[in-house]
């Protein structure tokens, strides 16, 4: 991430959701602005993650940039 502009660029794997039927993704890059990506959060869901000290559930995010094959 980029501290001074909040740009953000980073590999992902997950869904990409365009309405009802979700998309599988592997290998592809998302990239925005951190502060409107955080503003963007649409739903948590409950499919906990957990790694180290950190847990968290999928994020659907309003409005990002994927790329990849």
């Amino acid at each position: 991430m980029n501290p001074v502009t909040g740009d953000y660029s980073r590999g992902a794997v997950g869904f990409w959701s365009r309405g009802r039927d979700p998309v599988s993704v592997e290998e592809v890059t998302i990239a925005g602005n951190l502060p409107q990506m955080y503003r963007g959060i649409a739903a948590i869901g409950s499919d906990v993650l957990v790694r180290g000290s950190r847990s968290t559930g999928s994020i659907l995010v309003d409005r990002m940039t994927v790329a990849g094959s």
